[in-house]
């Protein structure tokens, strides 16, 4: 993983920054999003966004995120694109969560989803939000999805 605050981390080490971060403000509330996006050229290029985004009084304070950037062989079927990033999203939320439940850390994971109920991706979104939310996490679409729209979008081009 990769954050421009702190540099290459590995996973645990990333967990552990998060645990630092969130426990330096225990007034505060923390929402943590993992999203992907991804872009073509002669491969499909997928960023892996986890951010951590601390919120005080219902106002954003800022935040940390980290991410990898996974490159495969080009994926060109729209539906199945959407359903490798949202599986990428999956298994990192499902690492975060066993060591988060390891380290006692209660937290509520959300995972972005890079569709939404305007455009092509919307004859998706219900079987991607079904399946996020069958996994225990909470889903989220767009337009709201900003690891995923905003954050992992920047990061594929």
């Amino acid at each position: 993983m990769y954050s421009i605050t702190h540099g290459e981390v590995s996973f645990e080490e990333m967990c552990q920054l998060i645990k630092m971060y969130t426990s330096q403000d225990p007034d505060a509330e923390f929402k943590i999003a993992i999203g992907t996006d991804s872009q073509n050229f002669s491969y499909t290029k997928i960023p892996v966004t986890i951010g951590i985004h601390k919120i005080v009084n219902n106002v954003g304070r800022g935040g940390i995120f980290f991410a990898e950037i996974k490159r495969v062989p080009k994926i060109n079927n729209m539906k199945q694109k959407l359903f490798y990033e949202t599986n990428l999203s999956l298994n990192y939320a499902f690492r975060l969560k066993q060591l988060f439940d390891q380290a006692e850390i209660p937290r509520q994971i959300s995972v972005h989803i890079d569709a939404g109920y305007n455009g092509p991706s919307s004859q998706f979104v219900d079987d991607l939000t079904g399946w996020v939310k069958s996994c225990g996490f909470e889903s989220v679409i767009k337009p709201d999805s900003y690891m995923a729209s905003s954050v992992a979008n920047r990061l594929s081009k």
